[in-house]
């Protein structure tokens, strides 16, 4: 049965995108946004979604896909308050940047059947800006979503498959991986560049004071590494919180490697850690599809 109707709840930044990506890329069907009043009344007069409903178990009705699109403690609390009322030909699906919680969850609410009734994703997409004024049709261009399936799942068969379809199509790379090799991959390519550029934005700011001219003074080097640390704090607290041990264990390791070359800024090592960090940039992409 094709796709004839996608909820999204959460129509900021990923939600928001991915509502004008699908219609850009030629999804037909009706899109219904669930958020708040203002949100929604935006989302409809931008033509975002063709509908809006505050309340959630009328924002599910009629749909083939819900795309849960906030934060990953907010993703849990609606899969456990949505799942038991959904028909269970309907397809439940998320974005969020954490996947072992959100597994649990919805293994405790679907039980057997959560590999047909539940789609873990999550797409590395996004901005250092958050709200549905910064969503973007291209959000999705070649970036990774990966998908964290349960043991045995046919990701590609059914509503799911089609839903994943879509995906490509908004222009998308589908990698799979499980949730706890997602949840640890993440803490190193995407939490813990997060905290370094708020650890280094905080500690300028404690140095030099709000008000220095830094970022002008240290031209595109210094821009670069810490454009995000503008990233809402109700996002990353809920990412922080549900990969607490990966994302600990990363910044050990980097704290180690920081005080290593600390002490070796007059030694040769200093040029040995400088040869070893450009064999990242030589080291080749791996194309990783489900």
């Amino acid at each position: 049965m094709p796709i004839r109707q996608v909820s999204i709840f959460g129509v900021g930044l990923l939600g928001g995108s991915l509502a004008m990506a699908l219609r850009k890329h030629g999804f037909r069907g009706r899109i219904i946004g669930c958020d708040r009043a203002a949100v929604l009344e935006r989302a409809t007069v931008r033509g975002v979604i063709d509908e809006g409903r505050v309340h959630p178990f009328e924002a599910t009705q009629g749909s083939q896909v819900v795309v849960l699109a906030t934060p990953v403690l907010a993703i849990a609390d609606l899969i456990d308050r949505l799942g038991p009322g959904l028909p269970p030909k309907t397809l439940l699906t998320d974005v969020g940047s954490t996947k072992q919680l959100v597994l649990q969850r919805a293994n405790t609410v679907f039980g057997k059947s959560a590999g047909e009734r539940f789609l873990a994703g999550h797409p590395m997409a996004g901005k250092e800006q958050s709200g549905l004024e910064f969503a973007d049709a291209d959000l999705f261009q070649h970036c990774t979503w990966f998908v964290t399936p349960l043991p045995g799942q046919k990701v590609h068969d059914g509503v799911s498959g089609e839903f994943l379809d879509w995906v490509e199509r908004i222009g998308a790379r589908i990698a799979s991986v499980s949730a706890p090799e997602h949840d640890r991959l993440c803490a190193w390519i995407s939490h813990l560049p997060q905290m370094l550029a708020t650890a280094l934005a905080a500690t300028l700011v404690e140095e030099y004071g709000e008000d220095a001219p830094l970022l002008d003074a240290g031209g595109r080097a210094l821009r670069e590494m810490t454009r995000i640390s503008s990233s809402p704090y109700s996002m990353w607290r809920d990412i922080a919180l549900t990969n607490k041990e990966h994302l600990g264990d990363a910044m050990s390791k980097l704290e180690q490697r920081l005080a290593y070359i600390r002490e070796n800024l007059d030694t040769r090592e200093l040029a040995y850690e400088f040869e070893r960090a450009h064999q990242l940039r030589k080291a080749p992409l791996a194309k990783k599809k489900s």
